[in-house]
């Protein structure tokens, strides 16, 4: 047995390595301790174990025996394989056997499992940090039964308290490191969200609400309604203008998802080349400009909802990516090989005709049947007429403001112009008109730009429909009236019907006075 002198010269060494030693080099200078720990003791092998957190396993993390045998590299279930041996760490004790007949006969299992494997004297020593079992160091002789003397004890629980702190330092690095990095990306996906909303802050959204009282509108907002508290993919038809934009943000307001933001992506303003990028995100040097990482919008919307607007630009190619998203929320960035997995609700709108691209090969139709879950389409301006003063007086208190104007009336001619025309560009062209005729209007009358006037003149199509009719006849003769009913001068007398019957009329029709509005 070496003495003492030998032991305090070994105690030193160990000391002074793992006094500084880096976190990665933690490993390699443990497997050296124990070679030298077993070398020291004329054991066999020496080993070093931890437990998992589920305290049903105990990990071998490293392990060294001498040329003529093997070293230990595996895991134990421990409280099914070696229940006795389990207690008696799990409570602190020592074990020592130095003759398999130091075993009780209850320890049927480690009897079998020690002769399996050879194993004539053994000894497992638990260690603790702050009071805590954390891990065990342990020796053993394969070639004869030896006495472990409680000075052998002593030395090999000294020299194991030392690789238990350099282990659990190095865990702690790492711990700190990855939280730092958890920081660090939670950071820049911060800094990436404002980026991108001050973009959106900075954009012109158009119209903030949701203006009209038709049947055909309010049809659409039941459907929004009924929707935006599930998690359901939702797909927005319509022609340009329609206000689909407006519709995704009023049923990600209505989500559960609210708190978290609403992405937006452009599909039809970026760039074949650019677009899987911007939805995946990508690594640096992914690419020729990839100066650095940056995280996509579906990154971004994670725990929100992704608004992609025309998507029925996306390249095919994008499409297969996307369809991974929608049916296990994973995808990659470019250039990284990893997967990384997101909680998102998709929202997208077009104005193609997707069952079309998909005859064509445009489209995929997997794709489709994924994005559409839940279609809703939003009618034209021109299906739902009798919206059109809302939105013009919602419009002129809006803008007026902003472009020092105070508007008190609308002509007749000019109310009739905008609820006659055709508007191929919906409510998006009505704003601009509106806009315009505001420029322009330098007195408390709304005045239109002649240009438009002419068009409407040329473009009108009026309804031969008796309902769109007596609509557009009870419009101009309201406005004409100043939205009075009752009292003198009112549109009721002027039409020859009584002001009970005028607001029955007009509730089936759908009318509205303009300062009245349904927003979502």
């Amino acid at each position: 047995m070496p003495d003492q002198t030998q032991f305090e010269r070994l105690l030193a060494e160990l000391s002074t390595r793992f006094s500084g030693v880096a976190g990665e080099r933690v490993d390699r200078e443990i497997d050296r301790a124990l070679r030298q720990l077993t070398e020291f003791l004329d054991a066999d092998r020496c080993s070093f174990a931890e437990p998992r957190a589920d305290g049903a396993t105990i990990v071998v993390t490293h392990s060294w025996a001498r040329p003529s045998f093997e070293a230990l590299t595996q895991s134990f279930p421990l409280p099914s394989v070696l229940p006795w041996l389990h207690r008696r760490i799990q409570r602190g004790e020592v074990v020592r056997l130095e003759s398999l007949d130091d075993l009780p006969e209850t320890a049927i299992a480690e009897r079998e499992y020690a002769r399996s494997l050879g194993i004539r004297s053994h000894l497992s020593v638990p260690l603790s940090i702050g009071g805590k079992w954390v891990c065990a160091i342990g020796t053993l002789s394969l070639r004869e039964s030896r006495r472990w003397p409680d000075a052998t004890v002593h030395r090999i629980r000294i020299v194991g308290q030392i690789l238990a702190n350099a282990l659990y330092r190095r865990n702690i690095e790492v711990e700190l490191r990855e939280s730092l990095r958890e920081v660090r990306r939670l950071q820049r996906r911060l800094e990436a969200e404002n980026e991108y909303l001050r973009e959106e802050i900075e954009s012109d959204a158009g119209f903030e609400q949701i203006v009209g009282k038709s049947r055909a509108l309010r049809e659409v907002l039941e459907q929004a309604a009924q929707v935006a508290p599930t998690s359901a993919t939702v797909l927005l038809l319509g022609e340009t203008g329609t206000g689909k934009e407006l519709l995704a943000r009023a049923i990600h307001a209505r989500s559960k998802r609210a708190e978290r933001p609403l992405i937006k992506v452009n599909c039809a303003a970026l760039p074949p080349s650019l677009i899987e990028s911007e939805l995946f995100g990508h690594e640096k040097g992914a690419f020729t400009g990839a100066t650095s990482s940056k995280p996509g919008r579906f990154e971004l919307a994670d725990g929100g909802t992704l608004f992609l607007d025309e998507v029925g630009e996306i390249p095919p190619e994008v499409q297969a990516k996307l369809l991974r998203v929608l049916q296990d929320g994973e995808f990659e960035r470019l250039g990284a090989t990893r997967s990384r997995k997101v909680d998102v609700r998709i929202v997208a709108a077009t104005n193609r005709d997707l069952e079309q691209a998909i005859a064509a090969g445009r489209f995929r139709e997997d794709l489709y049947y994924r994005l559409a879950a839940f279609p809703i389409r939003l009618p034209p301006l021109r299906d739902r007429r009798e919206d059109i003063p809302l939105l013009v007086w919602d419009c002129i208190r809006r803008r007026q403001g902003e472009l020092g104007r105070e508007i008190e009336r609308v002509p007749e001619s000019a109310m009739l112009a905008l609820t006659s025309y055709s508007w191929p560009g919906n409510v998006r062209e009505l704003g601009n008109v509106i806009e315009r005729a505001l420029i322009l209007s330098h007195a408390t009358a709304l005045r239109l730009d002649a240009a438009f006037a002419g068009a409407a003149a040329r473009r009108g199509e009026p309804s031969e429909r008796l309902d769109d009719v007596e609509r557009a006849h009870f419009l101009r003769v309201l406005e004409r009236h100043g939205w009075r009913i009752d009292g003198s001068g009112n549109a009721a007398a002027a039409l020859g019907l009584h002001p009970n019957t005028l607001r029955s009329r007009l509730k089936k029709l759908g009318v509205a006075r303009p300062s009245a509005r349904s927003s979502a």
